[in-house]
């Protein structure tokens, strides 16, 4: 029996949440996964296939799709990658209506989940099948449990912000959460976290479920998460060691970061880099997401010339929240001449890796966190909202790689904002700064070499994971 199911092949389903900073690790997974002898389904939401298709099709107007995984099939690797409707039109404005479309994708999908992963489950009985769907979702433990499926649970930030929700019970008896109004506690009872300040938590963790969908959607979802079979944390062990052991205890946890890939329409900046002086070129960018208002705009941009150095600004299409483009203040692009270049997107990793680049300006999201600190890029921190001010307390408080903005959700001045930047560009602060980042990129690169921990942490997961469906296998076979 047992060399029969060892011939099964195991084959995964994949569905991230249809947003940048989860899509781009979850490819990387699928990649690894196959890479490792599994067949993956990696199943994305029909409107983010069409919005792929059209930004990494460089003229817009081409009707060619785009299958994310072509060069990995032609490699040897067995992916296949498909679609499914999330429930809205394609006129839908998902960003608009947020909450909306939150709810409905953590909440609502499970009908249309269930059918397609029974379909797909009757269209391959010779495999053995198990789901890989991100943490914040609500519905995986269900779908597992319906179909005998081993359940892995992928979180794409860093594990303290994964600790906080996991103990948002323990949160709520303590009396901080929902934490109300601007109460500044320092809190050590959540096992693995030292001490964290409840002015770093996620806004979200500020409101009640009845208040906000993403507060509900998380109080779900990490109840249910405590069911899964394994749990993947795209970060490394050596930065989070205490939040991650604390956590091991519950159910298996593995640490395999950085694990990133980016699939975006992109500019090349390699030309004006080139034209610039090693370690003075500021890179800013705020993400694929989070809308920033026209007023920190402007502080930024009169900041950005009073500091006088060289910059890179991605001003993406609809960073306003609206179909604004008037962005810039008005003739801000004619005064900056030659100092700064804005463009719509680029290849962050590299850029941050050219040695013209010596800061990175950043909301903290953790795909671009991760991505400087791979590259040994001290940051200035402005973060916004989701995981972001807990990220800035990683950078600022405990890594010593970066410096704030300002506080926050304190307003953005031009004299501060000048006055961060030349601290970060230059002089002692600059240099203790530069000399982490190195002891943090060393960390980074070598957890992914072959004897570094996470790649460890991945091998283990693999071992236990293929003893887990080879018992799955046995108990089928039983029946």
């Amino acid at each position: 029996m047992a060399a029969e199911s060892e011939c099964i092949k195991s084959h995964v389903i994949m569905i991230s949440v249809p947003y940048q900073g989860h899509i781009n690790p979850f490819v990387s997974l699928a990649l690894k996964l196959a890479s490792n002898g599994f067949s993956i389904t990696f199943v994305h939401f029909e409107f983010v296939h069409h919005k792929l298709s059209k930004a990494l099709n460089s003229n817009n107007t081409s009707s060619t799709e785009v299958d994310l995984f072509s060069e990995a099939r032609e490699s040897g690797l067995d992916v296949r990658y498909t679609t499914i409707e999330d429930g809205f039109s394609s006129e839908f404005d998902r960003e608009l209506h947020f909450e909306k479309y939150w709810e409905s994708i953590t909440f609502d999908l499970l009908g249309m989940i269930d059918k397609f992963v029974g379909k797909t489950i009757q269209s391959d009985p010779n495999s053995v099948h198990f789901l890989v769907a991100d943490c914040v979702y609500a519905w995986p433990g269900a779908i597992a449990d319906k179909y005998n499926l081993v359940n892995v649970s992928f979180w794409t930030e860093p594990a303290l912000v994964f600790s906080l929700q996991y103990h948002m019970e323990l949160l709520r008896e303590k009396g901080h959460f929902p934490c109300k109004g601007n109460i500044d506690e320092e809190i050590n009872y959540i096992p693995g976290v030292e001490s964290i300040s409840t002015r770093d938590f996620m806004p979200y963790l500020k409101k009640a479920e009845s208040e906000y969908v993403p507060t509900r959607a998380a109080s779900v979802a990490f109840e249910r998460v405590k069911k899964a079979d394994f749990i993947l944390h795209n970060t490394v062990y050596e930065l989070e060691s205490q939040t991650l052991s604390a956590l091991s205890t519950y159910q298996p946890n593995y640490a395999i970061g950085p694990i990133n890939k980016s699939f975006w329409s992109e500019t090349d900046c390699t030309n004006w880099l080139d034209s610039k002086s090693p370690g003075s070129v500021l890179y800013v960018s705020f993400g694929s997401f989070v809308p920033t208002s026209k007023q920190v705009i402007e502080e930024l941009a009169y900041g950005l010339l009073l500091s006088e150095v060289n910059f890179i600004w991605v001003i993406r299409p609809g960073i306003l929240g609206s179909a604004d483009n008037n962005v810039l203040p008005f003739g801000f692009e004619d005064e900056i001449k030659d100092k700064g270049l804005i463009i719509p997107w680029c290849n962050q990793i590299k850029v941050l890796s050219d040695p013209a680049v010596g800061g990175f300006l950043t909301h903290c999201g953790w795909n671009s966190t991760l991505e400087s600190m791979w590259c040994g890029v001290p940051m200035i921190c402005y973060p916004m909202d989701w995981d972001q001010p807990v990220n800035r307390k990683l950078v600022v408080d405990d890594w010593k790689i970066g410096i704030n903005l300002c506080e926050y959700g304190t307003s953005v001045d031009r004299k501060k904002v000048a006055e961060k930047i030349k601290k970060l560009m230059s002089g002692n602060t600059s240099k203790s700064l530069r000399q982490e980042a190195d002891n943090v990129k060393a960390i980074l690169q070598k957890a992914v070499e072959i004897d570094g921990l996470s790649e460890g942490s991945f091998a283990q997961f693999i071992n236990d994971l293929r003893k887990n469906l080879h018992e799955t296998a046995l108990n089928v076979n039983k029946k």
